[in-house]
């Protein structure tokens, strides 16, 4: 591990205070997204007052914030759920936060947000892996005055009717990214497997879906395996056993594209077994997967690798909308947090691929948490 003040430690800052500049700016962008609503739209127009030497959305109104998250248990939960504590401590009008884990479990996820709810929370904010069935949970706490934001994960119904606001993102817009430098790096076509989460989820789906929008323009790169993704359930384990299975049946495979990174990393030694180079990848941005593309680089065994950010933040904006909303601050302008580039091997922009020694391989360079705040929420 390298002392702080390395050279990969300050490109971390340089790249964290990058994405800390994004999310401030998203109070100046005007809607994108599918997530806003005509209300929430009218109610960010301005109105508000911000707390005196606090950030625009932190009201005076002093409350009590709490994260419902459906799942807590992977090195990108706990960054994540870092990231939105973190934010929350920005706006001393926040007087309290907790914390729940669903732990994959529908029912418990259920009762933490009727748990908030009775505990009398004055904002929530819901992390809804288990999509529409959390819907009811939200409507109750959205009708008992709780400002309710789930994030990420749809969960059917309607903003302003049956939660205050759902913060979004375009997950096809990933799979173009994807799908436009796979174009760059096979410019003689080629195969590609293509690893989701659990089945049906419509993350892996929607991305699937941004690929193909590209490479329909492309019929020389094809996928093989299962379409629209392999089942890997966004488990390491599992992702190796499925590439594993791939490599037996398919003799040529020339990239691979996932939504999880750091769960692909840990299969890399599947390919070793089978005696097959690791191939092009499109991905999420990982420590450990960076690493493993430096290290196999300077063996003479390098691949092609881009990255999109992993999107640790997001949660800050749903902090941000929830905290506004119930302390009286200023409203975001938009309810929908980018899809962006964050590595490119072949271009190097916005980024080349960056491995960070401070930070331990489950850790991502595109958060915006101090490598100290990482370290932390991943013990």
């Amino acid at each position: 591990m390298h002392r702080y003040g390395s050279p990969t430690s300050r490109r971390h800052r340089r790249v964290s205070a990058l994405a800390g500049t994004l999310l401030l700016g998203l109070a100046a962008c005007g809607s994108t997204g599918s997530g806003d609503t005509a209300g929430g739209q009218a109610e960010a127009s301005g109105q508000g007052t911000p707390l005196a030497g606090a950030p625009s959305w932190c009201g005076t109104k002093k409350i009590t914030l709490a994260l419902a998250d459906g799942f807590g248990g992977n090195n990108w939960r706990q960054v994540t759920a870092a990231e939105a504590r973190d934010e929350a401590s920005k706006c001393p009008s926040v007087t309290d936060f907790s914390y729940a884990d669903g732990q994959g479990n529908t029912q418990k996820a259920i009762s933490d947000v009727q748990g908030f709810v009775a505990k009398g929370v004055d904002a929530l904010v819901v992390f809804p892996d288990a999509g529409q069935a959390m819907l009811p949970a939200l409507r109750s706490a959205h009708d008992a005055g709780v400002v309710t934001v789930p994030y990420r994960v749809d969960p059917g119904g309607r903003p302003g009717k049956d939660y205050d606001a759902f913060i979004s993102t375009d997950f096809s817009k990933a799979g173009e990214l994807w799908a436009q430098f796979l174009v760059k790096a096979l410019p003689d076509g080629g195969t590609v497997l293509n690893l989701g989460g659990p089945a049906a989820n419509s993350q892996s789906q929607a991305e699937y879906e941004g690929m193909q929008r590209v490479l329909k323009d492309h019929p020389d790169i094809t996928f093989v395996g299962q379409t629209p993704y392999a089942v890997t359930n966004w488990d390491p384990a599992q992702t190796q056993r499925v590439v594993t299975a791939a490599l037996a049946t398919n003799p040529k495979i020339d990239a691979v594209t996932t939504d999880f990174g750091s769960a692909l990393a840990s299969a890399f030694g599947a390919f070793d077994q089978a005696g097959r180079p690791i191939p092009t990848i499109a991905t999420e941005d990982s420590n450990q997967l960076a690493c493993d593309y430096r290290d196999r680089k300077e063996a003479g065994k390098g691949f092609e690798l881009f990255t999109v950010d992993s999107q640790n933040a997001m949660g800050r904006l749903a902090v941000q909308y929830a905290v506004a909303k119930a302390s009286g601050g200023v409203l975001p302008d938009t309810t929908e947090f980018p899809q962006t580039a964050f590595e490119d091997s072949l271009s190097g922009q916005p980024h080349p691929v960056q491995c960070d020694d401070q930070l331990p391989p489950d850790a991502f360079v595109s958060s915006t948490l101090t490598p100290e705040q990482q370290i932390a929420a991943l013990k």
